[in-house]
């Protein structure tokens, strides 16, 4: 059996983001965890025209554009989504590319790492929020970088080296782990449930 694998989204597509820094942070401790397979998943990579569509896409088919974000939320089985926080709020991309999608998050566990003045701690709220509707499973665990290590990071700090951030990050993905493993086993008893009807 294959390993579940885990997108670690970049949740922001700006010029001169600071998200690479965690992203390649979070990319080297899920390496450490055996059991997973982690990759970065970059909005840029994927770009999606602003929802507009006549109607959701858990109703009706998927715009021409978003096929290649899907068919990359399909692969995956859980997700850690990187959270900058603008006005109180996520990012409008990011939540532009949570809308244009539906089947592919349903019963997958979802976490968070934000950055920002209180570490995106508002904007992954709600977050957690929108993955409810999406029926996610968001996990309680989340890495908070606030100001000051966000502002040690920008001036050439590692996060790596910053200890109360690697206990984060090691809780969030113990509890993503599990939550993974559990729901992709589910998932997949379900699939050959319905196999065999």
């Amino acid at each position: 059996m294959s390993k579940p694998k885990i997108g670690i989204v970049i949740g922001s597509t700006r010029e001169g983001r600071f998200a690479e820094k965690p992203a390649q942070w979070l990319l080297e401790l899920g390496k450490k965890r055996t059991g997973l397979d982690f990759e970065i998943v970059d909005l840029r990579d994927f770009p999606l025209p602003f929802f507009g569509e006549q109607g959701s896409p858990a109703h009706v088919g998927p715009a021409n554009e978003a096929s290649a974000w899907r068919k990359k939320l399909a692969e995956l089985d859980g997700f850690v989504v990187l959270a900058a926080e603008y006005n109180h709020a996520p990012t409008a991309v990011l939540k532009n590319a949570l809308d244009h999608a539906r089947s592919e998050w349903v019963r997958k566990p979802i976490a968070y790492a934000g950055y920002g003045g209180v570490g995106a701690a508002r904007a992954i709220e709600q977050l957690r929020m929108v993955a409810i509707e999406q029926q996610m499973a968001p996990i309680k665990s989340a890495v908070h970088i606030l100001w000051p290590d966000y502002m040690a990071a920008n001036n050439g700090a590692d996060l790596s080296s910053m200890e109360h951030l690697n206990q984060a990050g090691d809780a969030m993905l113990a509890d993503l782990s599990w939550w993974t493993i559990a729901l992709k086993n589910a998932r997949d008893a379900e699939k050959s449930l319905a196999k065999a009807a």
